[in-house]
């Protein structure tokens, strides 16, 4: 009995056992299906994402329409989740205030920075690729010699130094660079005898720039020794084969219409140009009555100087309210009070402080700065004189000043007279309806006449007495009670 009932005990569990050890092998086989097909599709859609690198050219002078250049490159990098963004730089330097603005951007990325020197890489120059996270450079390159000078080429005061030595240790220590060699490429007083490299002190002999009175300046093979570059890739191909990015789709950032028009703008001699003819388009429209064209063209020349200026960031808010208060002045000169007073002239003493102020760079400078700024100031306003004499001498002879002009001449010969019938007024007396400063409005006989003083202030209902009619150019004086 107890036999038979385990027999039948088992054969009833051998039938619910092996139907569940079947279910589990099918959902083992069915899991390792998901698996395999997940691995699939995980590798096809590793394949599929493409590799993207910037290239961005930082070749010839750096200027204050470079940087606006640079954000926007670093900009749509971002944007496409780029794996890198390659600086080309062959540059033997600029602006000190530019290379700031590009060195802040370029720290600021979100993405790999690397600073490929194809060749060399001074002064400003150098303080850009300082700032990125890599260094590469071509056999036979160059980065250093990045002391501040003016633009006569003299070194510039120990205020700009000490400013641009700390400014290249500060970029070299935030990329865990030797600072002592950022130092000595800015500043030649500094020396030292003793570098660490990779932990360790090492004494330096092949170093010229270790002396003082000599500034610092790297080859390529220097560079690497003592970790301001990390490697050296003789082309862009071979930089990115060292990267492991040979397969990464390149696109290459240049200029767009407007940043080319800005760096045209914020040219020395087209900025000088378009602020002089600004100044001498408004001093020519208050010797006239009205507004016409030469103020209209020096409003424009002043709206493109201080724009270019604006975006590129030379000029602050504060020169732009110093110089739109001058302008307010002169427009209010012109339309409100008559004549040319202390409007006029504090208007034009307010536009020239800010002209003068969008000359100098947002960064600490001497005063030998500050004296260049002034002459190329005074330069640029007597040259753009001379210009503007010569440019309206050879105007006055064309044929199209001569029909806008002088149209046509309707001469006596012809039947033609100046007179306006007021020659019989000659004598008689009338009255002031506003005051004469000197000129305004008399009332003689029932007619209302324009007239002008013989150069007195005459109040308003006084009697006066015309002198001479000349066209319509009246002359009167005033009476004396006795008269």
């Amino acid at each position: 009995m107890v036999l038979a009932g385990l027999s039948r005990s088992k054969g009833s569990y051998s039938k619910f056992v092996l139907p569940s050890l079947f279910l589990s092998e099918i959902t083992a086989k069915l899991k390792g299906m998901k698996q395999h097909k997940l691995f699939i599709l995980i590798l096809f859609i590793s394949l599929g994402q493409t590799q993207i690198v910037y290239k961005v050219p930082i070749h010839d002078t750096i200027d204050l329409g470079l940087p606006p250049f640079i954000e926007r490159s670093i900009e749509m990098a971002e944007a496409d989740k780029a794996d890198a963004i390659i600086f080309d730089i062959d540059t033997f330097g600029g602006r000190l205030d530019a290379a700031t603005q590009i060195k802040d951007a370029i720290l600021s990325a979100k993405i790999l920075t690397i600073a490929f020197i194809n060749r060399r890489a001074i002064s400003a120059g150098a303080l850009i690729s300082l700032s990125c996270e890599k260094i590469v450079m071509t056999s036979g390159g160059t980065i250093g010699a990045a002391t501040a000078v003016d633009m006569s080429g003299k070194k510039g005061s120990e205020k700009v130094i000490s400013y641009m030595r700390e400014e290249m240790a500060a970029t070299a220590e935030s990329r865990n660079r030797n600072v002592d060699i950022a130092k000595g490429m800015v500043d030649e007083e500094l020396s030292f005898t003793h570098l660490v490299v990779n932990g360790d002190s090492v004494e330096v002999h092949d170093l010229e720039g270790r002396k003082e009175g000599k500034l610092i300046t790297l080859t390529t093979e220097l560079a690497i020794k003592y970790e301001i570059a990390d490697d050296e890739n003789e082309t862009f191909e071979e930089l990115l084969q060292s990267l492991g990015l040979e397969n990464a789709e390149i696109k290459t950032t240049g200029e767009n219409w407007s940043e080319a028009f800005v760096r045209f703008l914020t040219n020395p001699v087209v900025a000088s140009l378009l602020t002089t003819f600004g100044f001498l388009g408004i001093l020519f429209e208050l010797q006239s009555p009205g507004w016409g064209i030469p103020g209209s063209v020096g409003l424009v020349c002043l709206a493109l100087s201080l724009g270019a200026s604006f975006i590129a960031r030379l000029a602050t808010m504060t020169d732009v309210l110093i110089i739109l208060a001058g302008v307010a002045l002169l427009i209010l000169e012109i339309v409100v009070i008559p004549g040319f007073g202390i409007a006029g002239i504090g208007g034009i003493a307010m536009i020239l402080w800010g002209l003068y102020e969008l000359l100098l760079p947002d960064t600490p400078i001497g005063p030998e700065v500050e004296t260049m700024a002034m002459w190329g100031f005074i330069i640029g306003i007597i040259g753009g004189l001379i210009g503007l004499v010569l440019l309206f001498k050879l105007m006055i002879r064309t044929t199209f000043w001569q029909k806008l002009t002088s149209p046509g001449v309707e001469g006596a010969e012809a039947g033609y007279s100046t007179s306006v019938g007021w020659e019989n007024l000659v004598g008689i007396e009338g009255e002031t309806q506003s005051d004469l400063r000197p000129s305004g409005w008399v009332t003689v006989d029932g007619q209302r006449i324009f007239v002008v003083s013989e150069g007195d202030f005459i109040e308003k209902n006084c009697r006066v007495k015309i002198l001479s009619v000349d066209g319509n150019r009246v002359v009167v004086r005033k009476l004396n009670s006795e008269e």
